[in-house]
């Protein structure tokens, strides 16, 4: 059976809407441009926020997430806390988002701390199935594929790596799991990045902003337009297209179909 059409031209499957100052202003801005979001969140209590600002926007679905930067390096008890407060949350809702590990110079010492919670958290979305996943793999593509075949989260959800850093060969390994990539301005600025979307299947392939950028709190917020999302997946869509030897139509359709069936849109 054709699937329906979708009511949107093109999806973020990576952003942040709730760093905006008015997240649902924002929302409502790119629905009148057709465009659907997949929208992240940095931790349980940040989803029940972004779910309340952003509750009736039906282009977008917003991700639960524990995003490694918020894991402590030495505090179990609140490494407990984070899980405690995620597993029922996840119980609710296919979309899990940003979650994964961070191996960089800033999460030193925190390595052990992401590597268990993150475990937790892929163990019990391959126990439900029915999810798609936005990955963080900082500098450590290969202990997150680890993680994801030992505790089979594959099999039974769609993982997404947000902004694919690894090496080649992990590349290819998270291609042969079945594993999508979302791909934004920042990957298909470089020669590497182009070249890993030029290699993948097409049907594997996303577009990301990874915007708006997260508010510093020792500046007024400044004001999010819906061009700080539509701008940058412009420029991602364009790159994407250049990079593949395939009528760019295809890429397009391809991608926006991919899209609105990942998140049901």
């Amino acid at each position: 059976m054709q699937q329906p059409a979708s009511a949107f031209d093109c999806f973020d499957m990576h952003c942040h809407l709730d760093f905006a100052p008015d997240p649902r202003a924002l929302a409502d801005e790119l629905a009148l441009r057709g465009i659907g979001c997949f929208s992240m969140t940095m931790g349980p209590a940040a989803y029940e926020r972004a779910c309340a600002a952003l509750d009736g926007c039906a282009n977008v679905r917003v991700g639960l997430g524990v995003h490694p930067w918020e894991v402590p390096a030495d505090d179990e008890g609140r490494l407990r806390e984070l899980f405690d407060a995620f597993a029922p949350l996840a119980a609710k809702t296919r979309f899990i988002g940003e979650v994964g590990l961070d191996f960089s110079p800033r999460c030193f010492g925190a390595e052990d701390a992401q590597t268990r919670l993150f475990r937790e958290i892929a163990g019990l979305c391959a126990r439900e199935g029915g999810k798609v996943l936005s990955i963080h793999a900082v500098q450590s593509a290969s202990a997150v594929l680890d993680i994801l075949e030992e505790t089979r989260c594959c099999s039974r959800n769609t993982c997404v790596f947000h902004w694919f850093s690894g090496t080649s060969d992990e590349l290819k390994r998270a291609s042969d799991l079945g594993c999508c990539f979302s791909f934004g301005p920042r990957g298909l600025g470089s020669r590497r990045g182009r070249a890993y979307a030029a290699s993948l299947p097409l049907d594997q392939l996303l577009l990301e902003t990874d915007a708006p950028d997260a508010p510093q709190p020792t500046l007024e917020p400044a004001p999010v337009t819906a061009e700080f999302v539509a701008g940058p997946l412009s420029f991602a869509l364009t790159e994407l297209c250049a990079s593949r030897s395939e009528y760019s139509d295809t890429v397009t359709a391809t991608v926006r179909n991919t899209s609105a069936r990942l998140l049901s849109l």
